[in-house]
């Protein structure tokens, strides 16, 4: 008897960044890592990455003609039909592109907004996904009419919940608009809820996708938070009741940021952050295993400010220790060190032991080190509690 194989085809796909005056190839390589990372969490399979150094990214283009026409020969020798773009194409450039490579091309943005769609599960975060879909889509409209025939479903054609784009920018308006009023409710049952939470101690954990927040969230509060090595696993804010010693205090866990996040999303996330901006103190977890852990604490740190949450009491949470490894630099290699080659008790004595903030080093899959976490967690809650309910103090 014979059947038909119902197995998923995944989609193989080229990756494509520059190299400008204020990136180096060092760097770009490592977000195109980043990028075949979201890739993959998407469903799809890099194949390969193509770089082009450049001063400025072609206005009509944004890489060189020469550039473009590699590319080409080489989706046509491997049958490839989808190219990804390490940044935010306008859609001048999405069009011309098409015509010149005739497949389909994402940007960053349009694959994150792709991620997200797939992993909402609420109402609130499906209608956050969705606004920020049709904000994305809205001046690219005469592009997506253009390719619709030819569009069979894949990475980035996850409609916003339609199940044709509409032509008419006016309908698309009022849509965004309607999702905007619909946000406006639920912000307002959600605030309710916060207010519903009385006076308890509000522990938030922010960090960089990926580092492991869910996690601790897990840890923290006994919890099954779902937890997965995938960007974005989180969408929606979880919040639990923890209680440490005598102390109850609420811990939220909500999206993890990342390098060049959509400002549509950034926006129409906003509401779902709430729960960080009213906290009392952040847990910034960090993944220190990771190489370039520093300007992902720098990327969260300015995506925290866009949103306005400043000045809120801090811990840095070095997590995945288990995970962390060095170069050991040999005694006649007269380079100069990198943070590559320090050990991990060398690195504790660095910036990050001299900081302002409070730091903690852990191993969340494996629990090392956490009762020293939680005495930490404890004694800053403990400050905060008896200032809000002086006469507590007996307790303690």
């Amino acid at each position: 008897m014979t059947g038909f194989d119902t197995r998923k085809i995944e989609e193989k796909a080229v990756l494509v960044g520059v190299i400008t005056s204020d990136q180096t190839e060092e760097e770009i390589n490592e977000y195109l890592d980043e990028l075949a990372f979201l890739v993959r969490t998407a469903g799809a399979v890099p194949l390969c990455k193509f770089i082009q150094r450049i001063d400025i990214p072609n206005a009509k283009t944004y890489i060189g003609a020469g550039k473009l026409i590699e590319i080409d020969h080489y989706l046509k020798t491997h049958e490839i039909d989808l190219v990804i773009f390490d940044d935010e194409l306008t859609p001048s450039q999405l069009r011309n592109i098409e015509r010149k490579l005739d497949c389909r091309i994402l940007d960053r943005t349009n694959l994150i907004l792709d991620i997200f769609a797939g992993r909402a599960k609420t109402a609130h975060a499906k209608t956050q996904v969705e606004l920020a879909q049709y904000e994305y889509l809205l001046p690219r409209l005469t592009r997506m009419w253009t390719h619709l025939e030819r569009q069979r479903g894949g990475i980035g054609l996850r409609g916003p919940g339609e199940t044709e784009i509409e032509t008419d920018r006016r309908i698309i308006r009022d849509k965004i608009s309607r999702l905007k009023e619909q946000l406006k409710k639920i912000d307002k049952q959600m605030a309710t809820q916060r207010k519903n939470r009385g006076k308890l101690v509000r522990v938030s954990l922010v960090g960089y996708t990926n580092v492991g927040k869910s996690t601790v969230m897990n840890l923290l509060s006994k919890s099954d938070v779902f937890a997965e090595n995938k960007l974005f696993a989180t969408l929606d804010t979880t919040v639990r009741k923890v209680v440490i010693g005598n102390l109850p205090f609420l811990l939220s866990d909500t999206v993890g940021f990342i390098r060049k996040l959509p400002h549509s999303l950034v926006e129409s996330f906003k509401s779902t952050l709430d729960e960080v901006r009213e906290s009392d103190i952040l847990l910034h977890v960090v993944d220190i295993s990771h190489s370039n852990f520093e300007d992902q604490i720098n990327i969260v740190n300015q995506t925290l400010h866009e949103i306005g949450v400043t000045g809120k009491q801090t811990i840095l949470v070095f997590n995945k220790i288990d995970a962390y490894t060095y170069t050991r630099k040999d005694d006649d290699d007269l380079t100069p060190r990198t943070k590559e080659n320090f050990t991990l008790e060398e690195l504790k004595k660095s910036w990050i032991g001299k900081s302002s903030a409070d730091n903690i080093f852990i191993s969340a899959l494996e629990k090392s080190n956490i009762d020293a976490f939680k005495q930490m967690l404890y004694e800053r809650i403990k400050e905060i509690h008896i200032s809000r309910y002086p006469y507590d103090n007996l307790l303690y």
